[in-house]
């Protein structure tokens, strides 16, 4: 099936701080072909981890085999209910420099592992300065998710609680993470300056 079951939606894509046991990543994506204004939805679905391979890798691998137009304009839009780690970040980034004609936006659920004295943020950063815009998921993102990914039989989607404060705080250590080095050094002089 194209549409993900509701219950694997909503069990994986949940934007909890500490999501305990939830150790697969799913990707739902959206190709489209930029023409002048105007744009063509190619393709759209859902993929998650297989054995011994991350779901970045299978999409690019799925990507590359179809032998894009150098000429045209591509867009791809990922939700993924990871972030990516740092290997899939940098295999992303190097994707992104052999194909200048396409650009790439991540609205993630959940950041991977970033926490201090790890090399996910790095990653993050590197897949930012390669372009890729990415972003921590808003209602908006998981109510279009439903519409479009999921087997929802009609049914609404209902947040869950804490969706908007999660995704408050998520994307508050996102900008953290994706600032310049030098502006987070602005940071800690203008904090230590003011005894904080």
């Amino acid at each position: 099936s194209l549409l993900m079951k509701r219950k694997l939606f909503l069990y994986n894509f949940k934007n909890l701080r500490w999501a305990k046991g939830r150790r697969e990543t799913y990707l739902c994506y959206v190709v489209k072909r930029r023409d002048s204004a105007t744009s063509c939805s190619l393709d759209f679905g859902f993929l998650r981890n297989q054995m011994g391979c991350h779901v970045e890798v299978l999409f690019l691998r799925y990507i590359a085999a179809w032998d894009l137009d150098p000429s045209r304009c591509y867009r791809i839009t990922w939700f993924t209910s990871w972030s990516p780690c740092y290997d899939c970040a940098q295999h992303v980034a190097n994707f992104l420099r052999s194909y200048p004609n396409l650009t790439l936006r991540i609205f993630t659920a959940r950041l991977y592992f970033c926490e201090d004295r790890k090399a996910e943020p790095e990653g993050l950063r590197r897949l930012h300065k390669a372009g890729a815009q990415i972003a921590i998921m808003t209602f908006k993102d998981f109510f279009y998710c439903w519409n479009t990914f999921v087997e929802n039989r009609e049914q609404t989607f209902k947040g869950w609680e804490g969706l908007h404060e999660n995704s408050v705080h998520l994307s508050r250590k996102l900008r953290r993470i994706l600032l310049p080095l030098y502006e987070v050094d602005d940071l800690r002089d203008a904090f230590k300056t003011l005894g904080l």
